[in-house]
């Protein structure tokens, strides 16, 4: 019988592949939109997850942070 193992990576090794960059993993890590498990400091995810989750979104989610539009900054 086939066992269906799970691949779990670090953030780097996710970053390594180019689907999204080290910080944007880092962020949804923070901000628990990513499950993981952690092993001391170090996050190992499930890979074939990430990818659901990505497909998944619509884009209609708008990214949180210091960034402002340019209709939004007075101009």
């Amino acid at each position: 019988m086939k066992e269906n193992k799970p691949t779990m990576l670090t953030v780097r090794e996710i970053a390594k592949k180019g689907i999204l960059p080290e910080h944007a993993i880092r962020l949804l890590l923070k901000n628990g939109k990513l499950p993981a498990i952690y092993v001391g400091k170090k996050a190992f995810i499930n890979y074939d997850k990430l990818l659901d989750l990505l497909s998944q979104l619509d884009g209609s989610e708008r990214p949180r942070g210091g960034e402002q539009d340019a209709d939004s900054n007075g101009m």
